[in-house]
C-alpha cells in the first residue's frame, strides 16, 4: 500500500469527519450565536479535547506505536498483548482517578485554567433576551465542563486503542470513529431545535452528547480492534520498563504534538475576558481545521509507522524520500487553502453560519479570524511532517524544548496583542507561534544531517507556491466578479451556488496548473488510482483496507 495510499485513506475519513463538524457548528451557530452560551459549551469542551488532541494526535502516535511495534517484532503477538495490556490497565486507573479529581474541583478549574477571564467579566445580554450575568456565565462553564470531563478518558483510551490499530496498518477504524461525535451532536442540536429549547437547555443537552459520542467512539474502535484479531486485558497495574519508557516518550510527545490545540487553548483561556470572543475564535477554527485535519492527521498518523520501519531496517535512503515525498503532499494541499483562507474568508463564514442568531456583524468578526489563521496552516501541518523525524529515533527532548519555546512565544504574544487587536490578535500570535515551531524543527533535523532535500521537493515546492499564487489573483477577480451574489442581504440561494462556483473554479486553476508544470508528482498520483482500483476487487489483501 503507496505512501500516497495510505494518507488519501486516513485523509478521506477525517475529510468525511471534517465535512460533518461543519455541520454540527452551522446548526450550533444557528441555535446559540455569538454569546455567553456558546463560550461556555466552548470553553467546557475545549479542556476535554484539548487531551484527545494530545493524546490522539500526539503522544500514543508518536511513542506507544514505535513501543508496541517493537514488542510485536522481539516477543511476538503475546508480548505486544502483554505490553498493551500494562498500559491499557494504568491509564485507566490514571484517568479515572483524574476524572473523579477534576468533577470534585472543577470549579477552581474554571476560574484558574479553563477562563479565568470569568472572574472579570461584565454582564453580557443574550440567550434569549434575558441577561446573562459573570455568575450565570461561570455556573453554566462548570457545569458543562463536569458532564463532558469523562469525554477526556474515552479519548485517551480510544487513543491507545487507535494506536494499536494503526501498528497493524489499520487506519480507517480509528480516522472515522470521530464522526461519530458529529453524527451524534447534530442529532441533539436538531432535536433541540425542534422542540424549541431555549439556548441553556441546547448547551445542556449538547454537553450529555459530547459524553454519549466519547462512548461511542471507544467501543467503535475496540470492536474494530477485536475484529482484527487482538484483545487487551484489564489487570492490577504495575511499574514495568516498557511503561516507564513509554511515559518517558509521550510526556514531551504530548506537548509537541498537540502545539496546535495547546496554542488554541491559550487563545481561548485569556479570550475569556472578552464576551463573545471564545465563540469568534471557535467559529474561525472549524474551516481552518478542515485542511488541517485532512492533511495534518492523516501524515502524522501515517508518517511516524512507516518512517520508523525504514529506520529500524536501516534504509536511510527510503527514509529520507519517506520525509521528503510526505513535505511535498502536505505543501501540495495546504498552500492552496491557506490562499484560499486568507483571501475570501468572508464568504466562505457568511455561507457556513450566518443564519438565525448569527448575525452579519459576527460575520466580519470570525471572518478576520479565519484569515489570520489561514496564513499558519502550512506551518502547523509541517510539524506533523517534522516531527515523526525525531519521534522515530525516539528522540523527545529536542521537538520538546522547540514545542516550549513556541508555545512561550505564543503566550506572550497572545498576552500583548489581545489588548491591542482583541480575538485577531490572538490568532496573529498562534500562527506566528507555529511558524517558529515549525522552523525550529526543522532546523534540528537539517543541521543534524536527518533531512537531505531532494531537488524534487525544492522544484515542487517552488511550483506549488507559484500555481496557488495564480490561483490567488484568479480568486480575487472571481470575487471582485461574483460580489453582487456574495452580499449579506443575498439569501443563500444565491451565496451558495455563487461561492461553489468561486471555489470550483479555483481549484480547477490549481490543479490544472499544478499537473502541467509538474508540481503535482503525477507517477504518485498514478499509482494511487491504481492500488484504488486493485482494492475494489474482492481478491485485495487485508492490509490494504
Amino acid at each position: 500500500m503507496s505512501l500516497l495510499s495510505k494518507f488519501a485513506t486516513v485523509g478521506g475519513a477525517t475529510l468525511v469527519s471534517r465535512i460533518f463538524g461543519f455541520a454540527r457548528e452551522m446548526l450550533m451557530a444557528s441555535a446559540l450565536g455569538v454569546g455567553p452560551v456558546a463560550d461556555a459549551f466552548n470553553l467546557a469542551f475545549r479542556f476535554p479535547n484539548l487531551f484527545r488532541r494530545l493524546f490522539a494526535e500526539g503522544a500514543f502516535n508518536a511513542a506507544f506505536i514505535p513501543l508496541f511495534s517493537r514488542s510485536l517484532e522481539e516477543e511476538g503477538e503475546e508480548g505486544a498483548r502483554r505490553f498493551a495490556s500494562e498500559v491499557f490497565s494504568t491509564l485507566f486507573t490514571v484517568l479515572t482517578g483524574l476524572t473523579v479529581l477534576a468533577m470534585i474541583f472543577m470549579p477552581f478549574l474554571v476560574k484558574t485554567i479553563i477562563a479565568p477571564g470569568l472572574a472579570v467579566c461584565m454582564d453580557d445580554p443574550s440567550a434569549g433576551g434575558a441577561v446573562i450575568s459573570c455568575d450565570d456565565r461561570y455556573a453554566i462553564t462548570v457545569a458543562f465542563s463536569r458532564i463532558m470531563f469523562p469525554y477526556l478518558a474515552c479519548m485517551s483510551l480510544m487513543a491507545m486503542v487507535s494506536g494499536i490499530l494503526n501498528a497493524f496498518r489499520r487506519f480507517f477504524a480509528a480516522a472515522a470513529a470521530p464522526t461519530l461525535l458529529n453524527f451524534i451532536l447534530i442529532g441533539v442540536i436538531g432535536y433541540a431545535l425542534h422542540i424549541g429549547a431555549d439556548k441553556a437547555t441546547i448547551g445542556f443537552m449538547m454537553s450529555w452528547g459530547v459524553l454519549v459520542a466519547g462512548i461511542a467512539q471507544l467501543a467503535m474502535v475496540v470492536v474494530a480492534m477485536r475484529l482484527a484479531g487482538f484483545g487487551v486485558g484489564l489487570r492490577r497495574p504495575r511499574w514495568t520498563k516498557g511503561l516507564k519508557r513509554l511515559l518517558i516518550l509521550a510526556g514531551p510527545a504530548a506537548l509537541i504534538g498537540g502545539i496546535t490545540q495547546i496554542n488554541l487553548f491559550v487563545g481561548q483561556a485569556i479570550a475569556s475576558f472578552k464576551p463573545g470572543a471564545v465563540s469568534i475564535l471557535q467559529y474561525a477554527d472549524r474551516p481552518y481545521q478542515l485542511p488541517l485535519g485532512m492533511v495534518g492527521v492523516a501524515i502524522g498518523v501515517v508518517l511516524l509507522p512507516e518512517l520508523s520501519r525504514a529506520l529500524k531496517a536501516g534504509r536511510m535512503r527510503e527514509a529520507q524520500h519517506t520525509q521528503n515525498r510526505s513535505l511535498e503532499f502536505a505543501l501540495f494541499l495546504t498552500v492552496p487553502a491557506a490562499v484560499a483562507l486568507f483571501l475570501i474568508p468572508e464568504p466562505i463564514i457568511r455561507v457556513i453560519y450566518e443564519r438565525g442568531e448569527f448575525e452579519p456583524s459576527a460575520t466580519a468578526a470570525v471572518a478576520s479570524v479565519l484569515g489570520l489563521y489561514a496564513l499558519g496552516l502550512p506551518a502547523f501541518v509541517m510539524i506533523k511532517v517534522f516531527s515523526p523525524g525525531y519521534f522515530a529515533r525516539e528522540d523527545t527532548k529536542t521537538p520538546m524544548i522547540a514545542t516550549l519555546i513556541s508555545a512561550g512565544a505564543n503566550i506572550v504574544l497572545s498576552l500583548g496583542l489581545f489588548w491591542l487587536l482583541a480575538e485577531r490578535g490572538i490568532a496573529l500570535a498562534t500562527t506566528l507561534a507555529g511558524w517558529l515551531n515549525a522552523g525550529l524543527l526543522f532546523l534540528g533535523l537539517y543541521r543534524r544531517g536527518l533531512w537531505e532535500i531532494d531537488r524534487a521537493l525544492l522544484k515542487r515546492a517552488t511550483l506549488v507556491c507559484l500555481c496557488s499564487a495564480v490561483m490567488g489573483a484568479g480568486l480575487i477577480f472571481g470575487l471582485a466578479e461574483l460580489s453582487p451574489w456574495l452580499g449579506t442581504g443575498d439569501g443563500i440561494h444565491r451565496q451558495l451556488p455563487a461561492l461553489g462556483a468561486l471555489v470550483i473554479a479555483a481549484m480547477a486553476v490549481y490543479f490544472l496548473l499544478a499537473f502541467l508544470t509538474g508540481a503535482a508528482d503525477r507517477s504518485q498520483l498514478t499509482t494511487l488510482m491504481r492500488r484504488r482500483r486493485q482494492a475494489a476487487k474482492p481478491a485485495s489483501r487485508p492490509e490494504d483496507e
